[in-house]
This record gives structure tokens, sequence and C-alpha cells, in this order.
């Protein structure tokens, strides 16, 4: 999963994007609207954390502002306004959930999941490419039934090509959806993830090529 947070306490922020993290959440972080949603126009986010009190402004501002640029990343109102007025003036101006602080992180990722199982996430629960299985709600790689061991990186590589079968996907898509901004990103490091696991599908005969495009990305699809 991919989130931008949206939190201009520089502690707070800290806090939540290492708990996330251990979560194997990728985040962005913006300390204002302004930088949010200009991340939000050009990155491609499953959710949004989103403060209410921002240094320019009302944090729930953004949701329509989104909306009209067919954003439709949900969003999780986070903030210390939690009392029922609050809440009810957050969810009737677009937020999916609201949660008030303080709050257990573990909440926080229970409610992400839950917002990333709902319908209008535009995705199947499964993907099925020659003889893998892309689980979507358990994030597993299957052949045979059997789990095929991943690691994190690898395994975003996967789900996001898995997702477009037979169509290029571009480099900076993959990268957005396998790296944080703030990640170093060696130049090879995108290449190096996609070597490891087209030797992983090829070792379990998988029936699945990785090619790919000058210049452009990759693509994914059965072998003939």
């Amino acid at each position: 999963m991919h989130i931008l947070l949206v939190e201009d306490e520089p502690e707070m922020a800290s806090v939540l994007m290492t708990a996330l993290k251990r979560q194997d959440v990728v985040v962005d972080h913006a300390s204002n609207l302004a930088d949010a949603e200009a991340m939000a126009r050009f990155g491609t986010y499953d959710a949004i954390v989103l403060d209410r009190r921002l240094p320019d402004g009302e944090g729930l501002t953004l949701i329509p502002r989104l909306r009209a640029l067919h954003i439709e990343a949900p969003v999780i109102a986070l903030t210390a306004m939690s009392d029922l007025r609050d809440r009810i003036i957050g969810l009737d101006a677009g937020a999916d959930d609201y949660l008030g602080k303080p709050f257990a992180t573990e909440e926080l990722v229970a409610r992400l999941k839950a917002l990333h199982r709902r319908p209008y996430v535009l995705r199947a629960d499964q993907a099925i490419v020659g003889r893998l299985t892309y689980d979507f709600r358990y994030r597993e790689a299957l052949i045979n039934d059997q789990a095929l061991e991943l690691p994190r990186r690898e395994r975003l590589v996967l789900e996001t090509l898995i997702r477009r079968p037979g169509r290029t996907v571009m480099r900076g898509m993959l990268e957005e959806a396998v790296y944080a901004l703030d990640d170093e990103i060696g130049s090879n490091a995108l290449d190096a993830h996609i070597s490891r696991l087209r030797r992983k599908l090829d070792d379990v005969s998988a029936g699945i090529e990785i090619r790919a495009v000058r210049n452009l990305g990759y693509l994914l699809r059965a072998v003939p």
C-alpha cells in the first residue's frame, strides 16, 4: 500500500512514518496543503491520511479539490479535532474515515486496510496470469496454491505489473509503487528487483515473462 501522509508536526509525522513502514506501507509526506495537492496530482496513492490543522488552511478543503481532479484515493482525517461535531463535519466534507488524536497506530493501519478493501478502489480480488495467481486481499503470489515468498519490493513490483497484464507499465509508475519520495534510489535499483523477480518466477515455472520496453518501462504477460 502506498499512502500520502499530510501532517505538519515533524515529530508526529516521523512516528507515523516509522510505524507505517513497519507494516509494509510505503509513505510519502507533505506538511501543508499546497505540497499535498501537488503530490496527489502526480503520484498514485491508495489512501491519504490528512490532518485538519495545517499551516496553509483547513485540511478538509483538500478533499473537494482532489475530487475535482478525479483523484479518488480514500481519505482518513487524522486530527485532534475529534468531538462529535468535528467528526460529522469531516465526514460531510468528504472524508471516508475519521480518527481522533491521540490514537493507536495499529488502529490507523487497520482502518487503512479496511479502506483498501472497499469496492471503489478498483481492483479484483485476484489476478491470474500464466500459472501464477496473485491475491490482492492477502498480497500473496501463489503457484498451485503454494505461496511464493518474495521480499517487499519485489512483491510490490509484481503487484503493480500484474494489475496491467499485457500492457506497458511506465518506469516512473513502478518506482512510485515501490519507493517513497524520500528513499534513495540507485540508478539500477528497480532493474535489480525485476531481475531477481524474473529468476524466482522462472524457478517455479510460473509461465510469466517480464519484458523490458525500451525507454519506457516493463510489461508482464503469460508465456505463449
